[in-house]
């Protein structure tokens, strides 16, 4: 079994997403990765923040996770990405952190990575689908591999049947153990698919 190493990236304000970026981790580790999670930059004020309780305090209890750099782009042979929904497009915390990754990618050094995205709404339908499909579309121009967990097991159907990528509905409660499961299928099949490419 090759040996590989994962990057978890996650943006999270109020821990839906932060959650499963954590199962994954664990997925990864193990299936015998290296692993790193890390979380993208806050971005949104101060104010903003403190306005919303439970925000608050996702961003006090979290401050122990390593921030997000190029080098761990740089780093990972596969990348899991956890990410809400903005209307049904990306936070602007991990578009804005995708968005300096200009330098390796000129570069050439995201090309052929494996890489695979999640995400979460306040509602089922609430552009969990749309945000997964728009961070891939950034990494086809990096030449990246997506590796999507389509319909490969029976745990995607009982957590929502999103081909995409895992999604949860944000409720403030934790992700429920379907959407976990989920998760770590999806965690599983990026591992095995970087595992393929590394021995070859």
């Amino acid at each position: 079994m090759a040996n590989v190493k994962i990057a978890v990236i996650y943006y999270s304000s109020t821990g839906t997403n932060y959650q499963m970026a954590l199962e994954a981790e664990k997925a990864a580790k193990d299936a015998g990765a290296e692993v790193r999670v890390r979380r993208v930059k806050e971005l949104a004020p101060a104010d903003a923040i403190a306005s919303n309780p439970q925000w608050k305090e996702h961003v006090d209890a979290t401050q122990h996770v390593q921030e997000a750099t190029l080098d761990d782009l740089d780093w990972a042979d596969g990348i899991v990405f956890s990410v809400p929904t903005r209307f049904g497009n990306m936070a602007a915390q991990m578009k804005q952190f995708l968005d300096t990754a200009g330098p390796l990618w000129g570069q050439g050094k995201l090309t052929n990575k494996t890489v695979t995205a999640m995400s979460s709404a306040g509602n089922p339908h609430g552009g969990q689908e749309a945000t997964i499909l728009s961070l891939y579309t950034m990494m086809y121009h990096w030449g990246a591999i997506v590796v999507a967990p389509g319909y490969t097991d029976q745990k995607i159907f009982a957590a929502g049947g999103n081909p995409y990528g895992a999604s949860a509905t944000a409720t403030g409660e934790p992700v429920t153990k379907e959407v976990l499961a989920a998760v770590r299928h999806q965690t599983e099949r990026l591992i095995d698919i970087t595992q393929r490419i590394a021995r070859s």
